[in-house]
């Protein structure tokens, strides 16, 4: 067992592991650590526990210290200092016209470093641009590019279902997301719909995957050949998972007939068709007569 604290930092939704050392942290109260940033002040999200060390992916990194008064009016003086950094970082991106779209600024707790973030489709070559940021603001620059996604996070905005975008309010880690999850939703296959504003696949799409996967566990599948009350054999050309409703071709020129799922048959064509019954169904377009016991007398 080992003891972490969570961590969380601004613009970041995600909850970050570290060891408190000695230091106990109540939830609410504010960190000094470390990151590949440079020293930066977090919000404890999750007070002193024990997990297991299968759930720690990495080493952890110490706390530095706890945060002091100090420290906060620090923190809330970078804040006020951002949006006019910021906007210098976008007058000299828009002066040297580079293929770069300028998201955010932020500085380091011991203001050796200002981070400017932005995102574009390539790299760009931002060398020029540091030569003019550099002598204005009399310290270290950064820039680093962040992918759509977190680009989406920052921005934030409105998602296909009216409300503000996951990401931005309550979604801690990116899902890995597939077409293949879409499509056995049953969702339109057009990528301007499934797509959110960060032009990825929906992040919700996500979310009812394991739901769908145990649905389809029972009930049948499109394609399959089942027994309803008004016919003894069609086929299935569509399935509703969430209301449990399939549709049948049981007219070919009509519309298909939705059936509660409850109240299908399955067919087995691979069983022996029982008390000699001759049974015709179409599959395809093409009629099949079974005449026989035995699937070796099935005549096309």
């Amino acid at each position: 067992m080992t003891e972490i604290v969570g961590i969380q930092f601004k613009n970041a939704s995600r909850v970050y592991y570290f060891s408190p050392l000695t230091y106990k942290f109540h939830v609410g109260e504010y960190a000094i650590v470390e990151t590949v940033r440079g020293l930066e002040l977090g919000k404890v999200i999750i007070a002193n526990r024990l997990v297991e060390d299968n759930e720690l992916s990495h080493e952890l990194k110490p706390v530095i210290r706890k945060a002091t008064h100090h420290d906060l009016n620090l923190a809330k003086k970078h804040e006020e200092m951002a949006p006019e950094s910021y906007e210098i970082f976008k007058k000299y991106v828009n002066q040297l016209e580079l293929p770069m779209k300028p998201l955010y600024c932020e500085y380091t707790i011991d203001s050796s470093k200002v981070i400017f973030y932005y995102s574009a489709d390539d790299r760009v070559d931002f060398r020029e641009l540091l030569k003019l940021l550099t002598p204005h603001f009399k310290t270290r620059v950064e820039l680093r590019q962040i992918g759509p996604r977190e680009a989406a996070r920052i921005v934030g905005g409105l998602g296909s279902c009216g409300r503000v975008i996951c990401c931005k309010t309550c979604l801690n880690n990116f899902d890995f997301v597939t077409m293949k999850m879409a499509k056995e939703q049953g969702m339109a296959l057009n990528t301007n719909k499934i797509s959110g504003i960060c032009d990825k696949l929906m992040c919700c799409i996500a979310y009812e995957h394991e739901l769908y996967k145990e649905l389809k566990k029972e009930l049948p599948a499109i394609g399959q050949m089942v027994k309803t009350p008004s016919c003894d054999c069609c086929k299935i050309v569509s399935v509703d998972y969430i209301k449990k409703i399939v549709r049948t071709n049981e007219n070919p020129n009509g519309a298909p007939t939705p059936h509660n799922a409850a109240d299908v048959e399955l067919i087995d064509l691979t069983k022996e068709v029982k008390d000699n019954a001759e049974v015709i169904t179409t599959i395809d377009n093409e009629e099949i007569t079974v005449i026989d016991n035995s699937l070796n007398n099935i005549e096309y």
